[in-house]
């Protein structure tokens, strides 16, 4: 693969396609809060129902998959704050992943100055809704973290 050209956009979804490693349900485990998550779709959902025993239920749960139904499923009291700090979580669960997983890190800052865009029309809010409409919240914040992890590797270069 050559390099990505200035406002490129980069599509992802399925873990098994290609920038398959992006996705939430990509098997990328990760310390954070003193405990291993399989994934990151694992640590957001839990987030939702952190100090109560639904937060484990959900970390130790065999899929990404299992994790996700259990987080959506509104039975489970929701955190009262949860709206004002969703993104913050899953700011969080991307920088823990990708600090841990070096070789994530490089497909990351490899897509150089490209839109990175979770294409889906399962969801509006961290994906595209499929036709563009969506908000894109998870590609925004993996372009906000490409960022991040590019400026502190110039300021090394530069050290």
């Amino acid at each position: 693969m050559g390099p990505i050209r200035l406002n490129e956009s980069i599509r992802f979804y399925l873990v098994d396609e290609e920038y398959g490693e992006f996705s939430n349900f990509a098997p990328f485990p990760f310390e954070l809060d003193g405990k291993t998550w399989p994934t990151s779709e694992h640590y957001f959902q839990a987030q939702k129902f952190v100090g109560t025993p639904h937060a484990e239920e959900i970390r130790i749960v065999e899929s990404p998959m299992k994790a996700a139904i259990m987080g959506r499923d509104r039975s489970r009291p929701l955190r009262s704050d949860w709206e004002k700090v969703k993104d913050d979580v899953m700011r969080g669960a991307l920088a823990a992943k990708f600090a841990q997983h070096p070789p994530l890190t490089q497909l990351l800052l490899a897509t150089g100055d490209a839109m990175i865009v979770e294409h889906t029309r399962n969801d509006s809010y961290w994906g595209d809704g499929g036709d563009g409409s969506g908000q894109n919240k998870l590609g925004i914040l993996l372009v906000e973290l490409r960022e991040k992890l590019s400026a502190a590797a110039r300021k090394r270069s530069d050290s």
